[in-house]
């Protein structure tokens, strides 16, 4: 069994993937792990929406245009898992008004990781996205107009020939201070 650190150290951003489904017990198991993520207050403010149906996926791959062709290599995925921003608990709310904090932010991106790791831990590639055309994939997913879309997460196994094995990390002491910055 692989060790935490091992699966960060081994996950990246995927963004050459091989045509292979995956299958929805995966997609549930990466949702079920981000189910279990912290939230402030235990607010629990997303709603996932994850996206297999090739027809659904080959909408979203068209949305990829213009200003937003830079992740068109997510078509090459086999499946997306869409981030959308539910209402927050008044108690955290009034804490991020107070603290200058959207905590809804943080929580989704502790999700987000939670969701990436589990893909890892199951031999998924991922690539977390935050530059889409938001108005296109909430009226293809029909996203209420008043719920935001925070992130998508492409999904899919690596292509071996084509991803870098190897990440570039800054050195522990570039990051890394004991009681002083």
């Amino acid at each position: 069994m692989k060790s935490f650190l091992d699966l960060a150290k081994q996950r990246r951003s995927v963004r050459t993937y091989i045509n292979r489904k995956i299958t929805r017990s995966h997609l549930e198991k990466c949702v079920e792990a981000a189910r279990f993520a912290p939230s402030a207050c235990n607010s629990q403010e997303w709603r996932f929406v994850a996206v297999d149906s090739p027809e659904k996926k080959k909408e979203i791959d068209g949305t990829f245009k213009g200003p937003y062709a830079m992740n068109s290599f997510a078509s090459g995925c086999a499946a997306y898992i869409v981030i959308v921003l539910d209402s927050l608990k008044t108690t955290a709310w009034a804490g991020g008004k107070v603290m200058g904090t959207d905590f809804r932010r943080i929580d989704i991106g502790i999700a987000c990781d939670h969701i990436v790791m589990q893909a890892q831990d199951l031999g998924i590639g991922s690539c977390i996205l935050g530059w889409f055309n938001e108005k296109a994939v909430k009226r293809i997913l029909n996203v209420p107009r008043n719920r935001k879309i925070e992130l998508l997460i492409s999904l899919g196994y690596p292509d071996p020939g084509k991803e870098k094995l190897e990440k570039y990390m800054k050195d522990r002491k570039e990051v890394l201070g004991f009681n002083t910055y």
